[in-house]
């Protein structure tokens, strides 16, 4: 139940509070969860209280939902509901050595990749549905692949993305985090269909994750209620690398270690996700950004420094 989801007080922690505070710095929004401390509600009900139209209203709840604020879920004949998450915050302020000096957080839109090598059945996905053409390669050269909230390709394959490098030279770093939503790419979908996703870092492989399927039986929280039968979610999977080597969800993946992703200042890092020709399960790969699937997030790389 949504309901059971509400608490009275929210500890936000240090490295969250930017995120929290930018999506307070808005009227609207505030008017969002004024109006939701009542009842939970749908998105149809906001759009009739504030007399804001319903796109308008649907970006800001998917900003509070990202930064928790919010809870949301479909309920069948209401469409998406939503629920304030608390009625106080409490933030921890950073302490000297300043916390949050030492974490620098990027999100990138899975659209926004550089480099891409894909084979059909393939496509995008965007706030108003299919970017081109389904399974038309062409599409993924389109500019508008910049809103996309899902991308996929079948088979095997890579996309790849540049993420700026903030280092400078007088800093080290202590570690390195990738993460991401991912899943497999059957036709429609297939929930048993592995396929092994292998993330590469500044051309060293960090580890490859095997998805254990295309999951679409269940519908994805975020997903929007018009797509329906294809990819609904996929799994949130975390790439480390540290000074003594690498892991992969917790468990220990490589020995590749900081010192040799030769992380230059100024120089971007190159972030590559590959389905290789020769895996054993050469299952495809979808890859689900913040306003689809379970994770209210894009592709994050977090640098400690």
């Amino acid at each position: 139940m949504l309901e059971d989801e509400h608490e009275t007080t929210k500890k936000i922690p240090t490295p969250d509070i930017l995120e929290v505070a930018k999506a307070l710095a808005s009227e609207l929004r505030l008017r969002i969860l004024e109006t939701l401390s009542e009842r939970p509600m749908s998105v149809t009900e906001l759009t009739q209280l504030l007399g804001v139209a319903q796109p308008t209203i649907s970006i800001n709840i998917q900003i509070l939902e990202s930064a928790g604020l919010i809870h949301t879920a479909q309920r069948f004949g209401r469409g998406k509901i939503c629920i304030r998450s608390c009625d106080t915050l409490l933030f921890d302020l950073p302490k000297v050595p300043n916390e949050l000096s030492h974490f620098h957080t990027i999100q990138m839109p899975v659209g926004l990749y550089t480099d891409f090598q894909v084979n059909s059945p393939c496509g995008l996905v965007g706030r108003e549905g299919l970017i081109g053409n389904v399974d038309d390669i062409q599409a993924f050269y389109m500019p508008e692949r910049s809103d996309a909230f899902l991308v996929w390709f079948s088979e095997a394959g890579y996309l790849e993305y540049k993420f700026p490098n903030p280092l400078t030279s007088t800093e080290t770093l202590r570690s390195l985090s990738l993460s991401a939503e991912l899943c497999s790419e059957a036709l429609g979908f297939k929930e048993d269909w592995p396929s092994d996703i292998t993330l590469s870092i500044n051309g060293w492989e960090i580890g490859t994750w095997t998805s254990p399927g295309d999951f679409g039986e269940k519908k994805g929280q975020l997903t929007p209620i018009w797509w329906v039968g294809g990819t609904q979610y996929g799994l949130l999977t975390e790439w480390n690398i540290h000074e003594s080597g690498s892991s992969l969800n917790g468990m220990p993946s490589s020995s590749v270690t900081l010192e040799h992703l030769n992380l230059g200042a100024s120089q971007p890092i190159t972030v590559r996700f590959t389905v290789k020709k020769d895996a054993a399960h050469r299952g495809g790969l979808n890859i689900l950004g913040n306003h689809f699937g379970n994770i209210p997030q894009d592709i994050k790389l977090v640098l400690s420094r």
